[in-house]
């Protein structure tokens, strides 16, 4: 007897995000690794992001929808309504860069009828006492609620006064590379370095000023955004600005990677970023604020150093010990890599989220 084909389900995935960060990135790299059930629309408020994650599956259609400026904009809610309706998803994946993120596109979802899969990627705290009570009724309305660690699960619970267990996890992941394209930088000595946004979140100061403790240690800071000046001058205050190098963003800040001895994460606070999976990946070994659920990736000691964020004293210990031991730096790297492989691939990211979507589905 002639088996039925599986009928396919039309996945509708969302961001409102404005610029390009790790949420879209992790969001690109589901949309092209998902198997060949799923009809995917992209759907968003900035062209060049929603261009960008469709980019990643060649028959991906996309959606272009006005921002929601705030809750009193009726006119752009109804055009993601309408637009939503139209679409008619199985599914819509929403992708909360915060928790009080993408509002149009989970009214979207409600209405449309669809089965909401939220997904919060990063643990952000609101004074609004209204904030948080519309956030807890909106998760009411997901089929499944998905954070990107153990750790951001039980955040978003407490913040949003949830039942414990009813956000699930699912890790990051990211997709292997060959570093067959590294920029020439000139630098002396050993090299730690990072990338990520030039924002108050990633503490990048904290770096700059460990640089005091490192003689002879370059750091290079891969990225872009309102702090630069700043690290600029304290890197000049602090008589190490020799030693500091910013190379701009680049899109493909991870073929950085090889240049590296130490890589670092010094953030304030972190959701499960996708740098240390890449640097893990990589071999290079990984020292990181102990913040967030970059505890799952980085077990203190055995996969890389944890150290308290705004502490760089404690920063430039755990940077120090890397560089001088190699035996250590290498079972680190070792040990990592494995660890990578073995959970935090994009192929076994995107299985756990099939699951769910068949899940939520049936």
């Amino acid at each position: 007897m002639r088996m039925k084909p599986t009928p396919a389900l039309r996945l509708l995935a969302y961001t409102d995000a404005f610029t390009w960060g790790g949420a879209e990135e992790c969001l690109g790299t589901l949309i092209g690794q998902l198997n060949g059930r799923y009809e995917i629309t992209v759907a968003g408020t900035n062209r060049n992001v929603v261009e960008r994650v469709a980019a990643r599956r060649s028959d991906a259609a996309v959606l272009h929808l006005p921002p929601v400026e705030n809750k009193f904009d009726v006119a752009a809610v109804a055009a993601h309504v309408r637009a939503f309706r139209r679409a008619r998803p199985d599914i819509c994946h929403i992708n909360l860069r915060t928790p009080y993120s993408c509002q149009g596109g989970i009214v979207g979802g409600a209405v449309s009828s669809a089965r909401i899969v939220a997904v919060e990627h990063l643990p952000l705290h609101s004074d609004s006492a209204f904030m948080r009570w519309s956030r807890r009724q909106a998760a009411r309305l997901y089929a499944a609620h998905v954070a990107v660690g153990d750790r951001a699960a039980r955040w978003v619970e407490r913040e949003m006064a949830l039942p414990q267990g009813s956000v699930r996890t699912i890790h990051n992941g990211v997709t292997r590379f060959a570093a067959d394209d590294v920029p020439d930088l000139e630098v002396r000595g050993p090299v730690v370095g990072t990338f990520g946004r030039l924002v108050s979140q990633k503490g990048h100061e904290t770096l700059v000023r460990a640089l005091i403790d490192l003689p002879g240690v370059t750091v290079v800071i891969v990225g872009e955004g309102p702090r630069r000046a700043f690290l600029e001058q304290l890197a000049d205050h602090l008589g190490v600005r020799d030693r500091l190098i910013l190379p701009g963003w680049d899109d493909q800040a991870r073929r950085y990677l090889p240049l590296f001895d130490v890589f670092v994460l010094p953030s304030r606070f972190e959701g499960f970023p996708l740098s240390i999976l890449e640097a893990m990946l990589a071999d290079v070994p990984v020292v990181a604020s102990s913040v967030g659920s970059i505890a799952e990736a980085v077990e203190h000691k055995t996969t890389g150093l944890l150290v308290a964020p705004d502490d760089p004293e404690a920063l430039a210990g755990a940077l120090r010990l890397v560089l001088e031991d190699k035996a250590l730096a290498r079972r680190l790297a070792e040990t990592a890599r494995q660890r990578a492989e073995q959970l935090f691939t994009a192929e076994i990211m995107a299985a756990e989220y099939e699951r769910v979507y068949e899940e939520v589905a049936r």
